[in-house]
């Protein structure tokens, strides 16, 4: 927690510099007192940026984010959305995810922004975070952009015949 708090401290003024605002987004209730002023005094300091919006998921639970949410009684889904932007100390409601790239072989997603993933694209690697280069990154966009994103629609169905002779194709 000291690496976090010196961190937000030492790269503030590079974010605001570069139009970055920082936010953290996780339970804050389990963090000690020093660290979640350094959050807040980050997040205030670089709440103008207007370049990127980067998001640190510390002590992050989608779980006890949706529960948080739903137990607040929303009346709708953009309301249940507010509360959840809430539930974990979000002040900027973003768009949904797009890419979730998993990095050193996991072929999960843990629990991590489940509501906010529903239609995300999935994109796996057994590149270690640390080797992970702009060529992976690279390599993993120019994979997305190849993806047919429907956002749950289904494509036509075939028709029986067609179904028999893809079986037939498989075996």
């Amino acid at each position: 927690m000291r690496l976090l708090r010196v961190y937000l401290r030492s790269q503030a003024e590079r974010c605001i510099d570069h139009g970055i605002r920082v936010e953290v987004i996780g339970r804050r209730d389990r963090l000690p007192p020093l660290v979640v002023r350094e959050i807040v005094a980050t997040e205030g300091l670089t709440a103008r940026g207007d370049r990127l919006l980067l998001r640190l998921a510390i002590d992050y639970s989608a779980r006890d984010a949706l529960l948080a949410a739903a137990l607040a009684g929303p009346s709708s889904r953009r309301e249940f959305d507010w509360n959840l932007d809430r539930a974990v100390h979000a002040h900027t409601p973003v768009p949904d995810v797009d890419l979730v790239l998993r990095t050193g072989g996991e072929r999960r997603l843990s629990d991590f922004m489940l509501w906010e993933s529903a239609y995300a694209e999935l994109v796996f690697t057994d590149v270690p975070w640390p080797a992970f280069s702009v060529g992976d990154l690279t390599a993993a966009i120019r994979e997305f952009h190849q993806r047919d994103r429907r956002f749950g629609a289904v494509t036509a169905p075939l028709s029986l015949s067609a179904h028999v002779h893809e079986l037939g194709r498989v075996s």
